[in-house]
């Protein structure tokens, strides 16, 4: 009996082999069998797709947790904002945007963090991912904890991953706009792609948590891709502004991890693609120059370190993918 999951691979098969080529297609359905982590596999080039597998994992038309590429997302929804004059710039600092999430114990200088530091992750305080994460999440108030921590650094100097500055992004976001963060995703990128975007985590205080947790359909991942590759536009419609992705796709830090560079909320490889990247080899991409747009999927349980499965999955994107161009 064919089950659902069967039923998506077997019709995405006709798309995939002959747009492609049966070798090509064997090559890198083969090359996706031996990485035991990888759920599913969709490549589009033009207007076409011409690779979608799910070897593992749920399928194709379920929602996956997307972990941190929710990062990405918000800082697509700070574009949006910023056009529509609820953000005054990139440059405006949380005293301006949201000076009522703020604790009154807020540590020096965390009132002049602007929102390029917390988009670019170079917001100078201490972080809450890796080793502090676990705390963070099981504080009473996580907005408090992540601004009240001390500062490491410079705002704007270095990148610090931490998923406590993107969640004050979108609790700034929410303030700013009178929208929570999912209803802004709804709206500003889900309605204009049709993709369902599922209520996520909440913290103590309500504000939904900006930088993990989300969940989207690989197909949605897809879409969201292609937009990111043809300048914020989709189907037609400009759903994020072109001014806003270009300037995203500049380079204004570097990974100390990964070594790649860093955007407006986005990754940037040397060979040319665009990465959100989430725990567990969770991958939105795409590379302009070659017109392909990626969504991978994996297991979201396992870590993907930049010297194991992540930088095995940068070689399937350097290599058997970027070759379909």
């Amino acid at each position: 009996m064919m089950n659902r999951r069967s039923f998506i691979l077997t019709a995405a098969a006709p798309l995939a082999v002959p747009r492609i080529g049966r070798a090509q297609s064997n090559n890198l359905t083969e090359a996706i069998q031996r990485l035991s982590q990888l759920h599913s596999l969709q490549i589009r080039r033009g207007d076409e797709v011409i690779f979608a597998e799910a070897p593992r994992g749920p399928g194709l038309d379920r929602p996956a947790n997307i972990k941190s590429c929710s990062k990405s997302i918000v800082a697509l929804l700070l574009g949006a904002a910023i056009d529509r004059g609820e953000v005054p710039s990139v440059t405006a600092t949380l005293a301006d945007v949201a000076p009522g999430i703020l604790p009154a114990d807020a540590t020096s200088g965390a009132a002049d963090i602007t929102m390029e530091d917390l988009v670019t992750l170079r917001a100078g305080l201490e972080r809450t991912s890796g080793p502090n994460y676990g705390a963070w999440v099981n504080s009473r108030d996580w907005i408090s904890d992540a601004l009240t921590r001390p500062m490491v650094a410079e705002p704007g100097d270095r990148m610090l991953y931490s998923t406590g500055s993107t969640h004050i992004l979108g609790a700034a976001l929410a303030e700013a706009t009178g929208q929570s963060l999912l209803m802004q995703a709804r709206a500003r990128i889900g309605d204009p792609l049709d993709i369902e975007i599922p209520a996520w985590t909440r913290d103590p205080q309500g504000y939904y948590l900006g930088g993990n947790e989300m969940a989207l359909r690989p197909t949605a991942m897809l879409d969201i891709a292609t937009m990111l590759r043809d300048g914020g536009e989709f189907n037609g419609t400009q759903v994020i502004p072109r001014s806003w992705i270009e300037a995203s796709l500049q380079p204004r830090a570097r990974s100390p991890w990964s070594g790649l560079s860093y955007g407006y909320g986005w990754f940037l490889s040397q060979s040319g693609y665009v990465l959100a990247r989430g725990y567990g080899g969770q991958l939105i991409a795409t590379h302009r120059e070659s017109n392909l747009a990626v969504a991978i999927t994996s297991n979201p349980t396992q870590p993907a370190r930049s010297d194991g499965y992540f930088g095995d999955l940068m070689q399937l994107l350097d290599g058997p993918i970027l070759n379909l161009a």
